[in-house]
C-alpha cells in the first residue's frame, strides 16, 4: 500500500486484525468488529454481525478457565437492560448474543489479544469501553 505523507493527508488505516475464537473468527477493523461464525456457532441461535464501534457502550468480559468458558461481549444499545442482570440465565445469554465471541482455556492469549486490541479500539473511536 502507498502511504501519502504530504500535509493534510490523514493517517492510513490500521490492518485488520484477527482472532479466532470458539466456533467463530472474529477481525477488528479500525471502525468496526465483523464476528463470523461456524455452522456449531449458529445453532446456539448467535448469528453473524457487524458492531459498528462507535456504538458500543461497554466491553464486558471473563477470562476463559480450564473449566468454564470466557467471553468478550461488545454490549450495545440493545444490550442495556441486560447489564445489571448476573445470573446463569445471563451467562448463558451472553454466550447466545450475537455481538459475543467465546474463548476456550486454550485461547486464552486470543482472548487477551482481543481483548486489548478492542478495548483500544473502542477507545480510539471516542466510546467509553468501561462503561
Amino acid at each position: 500500500m502507498a502511504h501519502n505523507f504530504s500535509k493534510g493527508a490523514p493517517a492510513p488505516l490500521p490492518e485488520p486484525q484477527a482472532f479466532k475464537g470458539y466456533a467463530a473468527t472474529v477481525t477488528l477493523y479500525a471502525d468496526r468488529v465483523e464476528i463470523k461464525r461456524k455452522l456449531m456457532g449458529k445453532m446456539t441461535g448467535a448469528r453473524d454481525s457487524v458492531i459498528p464501534l462507535r456504538n458500543v457502550i461497554k466491553v464486558l468480559s471473563k477470562e476463559p478457565t480450564r473449566l468454564i468458558n470466557g467471553y468478550v461481549q461488545l454490549a450495545t444499545e440493545q444490550d442495556r437492560g441486560r447489564l445489571v442482570i448476573v445470573t446463569r440465565e445471563a451467562e448463558k445469554a451472553i454466550a447466545n448474543n450475537s455481538r459475543t465471541i467465546l474463548f476456550t482455556w486454550n485461547q486464552r492469549q486470543a482472548y487477551a489479544a482481543y481483548l486489548a486490541a478492542v478495548t483500544a479500539g473502542v477507545q480510539a473511536q471516542g466510546g467509553n469501553p468501561l462503561g
